[in-house]
């Protein structure tokens, strides 16, 4: 299956680290982030775990859900949440899905057999309290993924859900944001009143509105 950005994302029922979960149902009205690792007891994937643990209560006053993936089960999880707690020097606070079967990674397209056998790649997948997908990422084995990252593209997406702003090239929370095109600089004046800085017609910046 190849999900497409505004897709309303695949419902699954699947035993995790912290019991079995039907995903819309836990999702419920939070943001959430999937991510898939290759295998249990993987060296990248044990400090992705345990940056993400200690990253918790940054997403959490984002208002999103954090969920890890892999395609062994439930008691091998719990075994390598041990050695994560112990080598990362942090506590996983987060479900694990057990995909043994992998109906999820099917599902989500997370196995590419011509990177990684039948295994699941390294997959990021941003979900909105709609359950629409709104971004997805996807790393080779070999790459950590750069979870400050993740927080800035959800920091943007939840900004420009709500104002009529985009976010330029390394945009960080706080900084100048760019005026959508479809609203006019007349209109835009109004709109904003912290200033309209127009650099061209079509682009049009202006102080970060919630900030």
């Amino acid at each position: 299956m190849t999900l497409q950005l505004g897709d309303v994302v695949p419902d699954f029922t699947q035993a995790t680290s912290e019991g079995d979960i039907s995903f819309h149902e836990w999702a419920g009205d939070s943001w959430v982030v999937l991510f898939s690792h290759p295998a249990d007891y993987t060296p990248v994937c044990t400090t992705e775990l345990g940056t993400v643990a200690s990253l918790k209560p940054e997403f959490e006053k984002r208002n999103v859900k954090v969920l890890a993936l892999s395609v062994d089960g439930v008691e091998s999880h719990k075994g390598w949440i041990k050695d994560i707690n112990e080598t990362q020097n942090t506590t996983v606070n987060y479900p694990i899905i057990a995909d043994e079967d992998r109906k999820v990674a099917d599902l989500y397209g997370m196995v590419h057999p011509k990177a990684l056998n039948n295994l699941t790649v390294r997959s990021v997948f941003i979900i909105d309290p709609n359950q629409k997908l709104r971004l997805t990422l996807t790393y080779p084995a070999s790459t950590g993924r750069n979870f400050d990252e993740i927080l800035r593209v959800i920091d943007s997406l939840q900004l420009t859900d709500y104002h009529q702003v985009a976010t330029p090239a390394n945009w960080q929370d706080g900084g100048d944001c760019v005026v959508v095109p479809s609203i006019s600089t007349e209109d835009a004046k109004e709109k904003f009143p912290k200033g309209v800085t127009e650099v061209k017609p079509y682009l049009r910046m202006t102080p970060q509105p919630n900030k």
